[in-house]
């Protein structure tokens, strides 16, 4: 047998986690990854060489690499603010955004990249150029840009897209849409609702090859609530969110953490953007999923509340072995 193909869909902090774990399993492996970033360094790059956002595909191609632990230090090393015109940017960064203009795309960097860095499987931008994200709050304001989404401090309506630098409908990449047809398995997520998943689902072609696809979806629900987009939202809600952008129920699975995050160990100097666990509404996910997981899937690292990649993964194996 072939063996399953598995994609994973959103930003580069958040999937790094799954995608570490996914690579020591049996799997063909494809991640797809938001080019909407526009703050700190990838804000900056974009903005200076008109390329897509570096910050997430350099993260994800970390995940799925077998580089030396010194080289991903090297890769990873972060220039001092004290550093003129490179402070704060991160050496990979800048290496994807050199390669991105030597190549003529970011789709043909990372393709050339995956190679050097010996990667476990295919990495994809979701769009070939950088796309500006567009949040429209319930009280009818509409923030533009990734970064000045959160301060807003209203409650999200939904989201969409824009091309960048020209009026054109944002695209998807080359393969990405083929390789969502393809797949056996497709997980969104974990990472931001509105600023990490959905800005890939926004793209036209990318939302309807998910609504199309054969693959199973599953959904990892994020275990907080996250300041200026999520904020007590319940684990039903995510969901109601996902369903409601792509005008249809397209999830399969939902994987939800039921473990009790301590609440005296949250270090909420360092990871201040996290409020709160997330609530459960059984009842609500139920009506919307025709599968919910529930299980321990925390892992308590540094003050924050991240996944367990290998009991998410461990669960995710299941899946596609029953769907298979």
């Amino acid at each position: 047998m072939k063996k399953p193909r598995v994609t994973v869909i959103g930003g580069g902090t958040g999937i790094s986690v799954i995608l570490d774990s996914l690579r020591q399993q049996d799997v063909e492996i494809a991640a797809i990854v938001t080019v909407a970033d526009d703050g700190g360094s990838s804000g900056k790059l974009r903005e200076n060489t008109h390329l897509t956002p570096p910050g997430d595909l350099r993260n994800v191609l970390v995940a799925l690499s077998d580089m030396p632990k010194f080289y991903e230090e090297v890769f990873q090393y972060r220039f001092s603010e004290d550093n003129g015109p490179l402070a704060g940017h991160p050496l990979g960064n800048l290496i994807i955004a050199g390669i991105s203009e030597m190549q003529g795309s970011t789709y043909n960097a990372m393709q050339l990249l995956t190679k050097f860095f010996h990667t476990t499987g295919k990495i994809y931008p979701s769009s070939d150029t950088p796309l500006t994200l567009h949040a429209v709050f319930k009280d009818g304001v509409e923030i533009v840009g990734e970064s000045k989404i959160a301060k807003y401090g209203g409650m999200i309506d939904h989201v969409y897209v824009s091309n960048t630098l020209d009026q054109e409908e944002p695209r998807a990449s080359k393969r990405v849409v083929q390789t969502i047809l393809e797949s056996d398995m497709i997980v969104l997520g974990p990472g931001s609702l509105f600023t990490s998943i959905l800005p890939n689902l926004m793209i036209g072609e990318i939302g309807k090859a998910l609504c199309e696809t054969k693959a199973q979806v599953a959904y990892v629900c994020n275990i907080m609530t996250q300041r200026g987009e999520t904020e007590r939202f319940s684990d039903s809600q995510h969901v109601e969110v996902l369903n409601r952008h792509l005008g249809m129920p397209f999830i399969d699975s939902v994987l939800v953490n039921i473990e009790t995050v301590p609440k005296e160990y949250m270090n909420s100097n360092k990871f201040d953007e996290y409020l709160v666990q997330v609530e459960h509404d059984f009842d609500g996910l139920k009506a919307q999923v025709p599968r919910v997981i529930s299980s321990n899937f925390l892992r308590l690292e540094n003050g924050g509340a991240f996944h367990d990649g290998d009991a998410v993964v461990e669960e995710l194996m299941q899946l596609i072995g029953g769907w298979r």
